[in-house]
């Protein structure tokens, strides 16, 4: 289990450091331009999902920060059993980048928004002493790595999106999210990988 826990910790720590970096050193809106115009540190805030996707209102907020909680406990809960039984060490480590990501965007989900000020025009204060922005659950994720790598418009000549403005890769996204991303692309790559291993393990117990 150390192995695990080593990948959660060292990604959560790196998700929250820049995170807090960002909140506390930058106001909404903000951005710096690292490497000309397509890697930039641009801060923004999501009540939703994802790579900047929306999810509702307060009861959906409410309702997304409380599943996300129930998924995290439930995913731990795999990881612990799947570790004492022994399974693919990439399969392991897939499932540990899921977690990790979750747990980063629950922690601003569930606690920003009691721990920081409103970044609304102005610097987020840690721990301000009239109390935060939102309530338990309430707070909001926070993304700054935006890649627009390619900006372009559309031919005229394309249906619907003809002559339009296009950008790649427009979303803004966090470390968290990353993790995410890079966990569940890993899990679909070696899919066949852990389908065999799963087979030749019943197989064995089997005879």
């Amino acid at each position: 289990m150390k192995r695990p826990l080593f990948i959660i910790g060292l990604i959560l720590l790196v998700d929250q450091t820049v995170k807090i970096w960002v909140k506390t050193h930058l106001f909404l809106g903000q951005e710096y331009h690292l490497l000309g115009n397509w890697f930039i540190i641009h801060f923004t805030e999501n009540n939703g999902m994802a790579f900047g996707m929306e999810f509702g209102g307060n009861y959906g907020k409410l309702f997304l920060s409380s599943f996300r909680l129930i998924f995290v406990c439930g995913l731990f809960w795999y990881l612990t059993k799947i570790v004492k039984e022994k399974a693919d060490k990439l399969f392991i480590t897939c499932l540990s980048l899921i977690i990790a990501g979750a747990i980063g965007n629950l922690i601003d989900s569930s606690l920003y928004g009691l721990i920081f000020s409103s970044s609304d025009f102005q610097i987020a204060q840690l721990f301000p002493p009239e109390g935060g922005y939102a309530s338990l659950l309430h707070g909001k994720v926070v993304d700054m790595l935006y890649f627009p790598i390619l900006r372009s418009h559309f031919p005229q000549w394309i249906p619907i999106w003809g002559g339009e403005d296009f950008e790649f890769f427009r979303p803004v996204f966090n470390i968290a999210d990353s993790s995410i991303s890079i966990g569940v692309m890993m899990w679909i790559a070696f899919q066949k990988r852990f389908t065999k291993k799963n087979d030749n393990t019943e197989l064995t117990t089997e005879f």
